[in-house]
């Protein structure tokens, strides 16, 4: 279905049948705004002085990319855009589409161009994301001839789904969903034309949050409760109707899209700032949306593991619980040990020094040389090993005084300290801290001691 947009509604509404506009057309296409003041939504682009505003108000297209959620006017700006400039509008679905309609539309636009009229040509590319980069690729002569006006239409972030020649010669304009207050416009917009009944103020807050911002969305509803309405001869909806035919239905969600991750994002920030509240907001937002419990418990092993770390080492074992009670358990009672281990994990004290250190660690590995273990560490279960001296000299920690073999080495020879793990002064790590120190001043007393002894007694002096 074409994507509608929100509409500016007028103080004065005038409603006039259009002859084009045929009365079974869904209530999404007879709304659609014929002109650019008829718009609802996205002042931020559309609005006086605003950048798309002028774009059109120049004389002068030019390609462009549209990101932004489901529902919020993607195809209609592009529609009054090729209105607005007397252009031919060229529209290609990068789901069902392929190169041979990329043919076809150059083909197009140059009888257009070369016909008597001389006429400019728009195309439009929905889901532009989905067409691979062979695809993306055979647009760009043709945008650079000026042939065409390209413009996309994306619902995700053009950085990594757009190919960086095309992007770099489109602007990029990014379109928000629509606010509250926008909804209801549309809401009375309907009313106006007579497309909707009597509706109670509740039932409409209702709507309006069922839509989350998108409008093919809350027109889509619209129609399905006037049909159903006035099958039933109410006179008034209600919002106890509205309820009774919705149910229980789940928000708008992008489970693998940008809106996931940015929402994930939020999560591991909140828990990672000390924030329950918000913390346990973005756990319920996206387990409302309809993402998987067990995808979120992962996530939360995986907090506990790299904010948390050995400042408080229960965190790790309160996740793996969280994470096995929701098995056990399932939807919806499971997701309170959900909830429990997020707000365990805000209030937590926080370390990312063992995070840090694993992230040093394999940094050093990766550009450093193999070292040889050094040969008091290897292991020798072999008689022929023992010869060879695998493992002589090692001293074994639990036989030495307070369980630590003071002076040492157990890195390869000639490697020096990395220091690779710095706790941290909150929780447990304060006392991991003072441990550590009192371990490198015995091995630096050892040290010392080493060097006062006779040679015949060490060997190496």
């Amino acid at each position: 279905m074409a994507d509608p947009v929100g509409w500016h509604l007028p103080a004065t509404i005038v409603v006039t049948v259009k002859p084009s506009v045929a009365p079974h057309q869904p209530l999404a296409e007879r709304l659609r705004p014929r002109r650019l003041s008829e718009v609802i939504g996205q002042q931020h682009v559309l609005g006086p002085g605003m950048p798309l505003r002028l774009a059109f108000e120049s004389g002068r297209p030019h390609s462009c990319i549209l990101w932004g959620p489901p529902g919020v006017g993607k195809t209609t700006i592009a529609r009054l855009m090729a209105d607005a400039f007397d252009a031919q509008f060229i529209s290609i679905s990068a789901v069902l589409g392929g190169v041979k309609d990329i043919r076809d539309a150059v083909q197009q636009a140059e009888n257009a161009r070369d016909g008597l009229m001389q006429q400019r040509t728009l195309v439009f590319v929905d889901e532009v994301h989905r067409f691979n980069k062979s695809q993306q690729d055979a647009f760009l002569p043709h945008v650079e001839s000026g042939l065409f006006t390209f413009i996309g239409a994306t619902t995700e972030n053009p950085s990594f789904e757009v190919n960086s020649a095309l992007l770099s010669r489109a602007a990029v304009y990014v379109l928000q969903p629509l606010s509250a207050d926008d909804l209801k416009q549309i809401v009375a917009l309907a009313q106006a034309s007579q497309a909707l009944r009597a509706i109670e103020s509740e039932a409409i807050e209702r709507l309006v949050a069922y839509a989350d911002g998108d409008a093919r969305r809350l027109l889509n509803t619209l129609e399905t409760l006037e049909m159903a309405a006035a099958q039933e001869q109410l006179v008034e909806i209600t919002d106890a109707w509205v309820l009774k035919v919705l149910g229980e239905r789940m928000r708008r969600y992008d489970k693998g899209g940008e809106q996931f991750y940015d929402t994930i994002s939020a999560l591991h920030k909140s828990v990672r700032g000390s924030d329950p509240d918000a913390a346990l907001y973005w756990l319920v937002r996206m387990l409302d949306g309809g993402a998987d419990p067990r995808y979120m418990a992962r996530r939360l092993v995986r907090m506990a593991s790299e904010d948390i770390g050995l400042a408080d080492p229960r965190a790790l074992r309160l996740a793996l619980d969280a994470a096995e009670v929701y098995e056990r358990l399932g939807s919806p009672e499971g997701e309170l040990a959900l909830a429990e281990c997020v707000v365990y994990l805000a209030v937590a004290p926080k370390s990312n020094a063992v995070y840090k250190a694993y992230n040093a660690a394999r940094a050093f590995v990766k550009q450093d040389g193999t070292r040889p273990v050094p040969m008091h560490l290897r292991n020798a279960p072999t008689q022929l090993m023992k010869q060879l001296d695998y493992g002589k000299g090692y001293r074994y920690a639990h036989d030495e005084e307070g369980g630590f073999a003071a002076g040492e080495t157990y890195l390869p020879e000639g490697m020096a300290a990395p220091g690779f793990y710095q706790p941290v002064q909150r929780g447990l790590e304060i006392r991991i801290a003072d441990k550590l120190e009192e371990l490198r001043q015995r091995n630096a007393q050892a040290a010392v001691d080493v060097t006062h002894l006779p040679k015949n007694e060490t060997g190496v002096k």
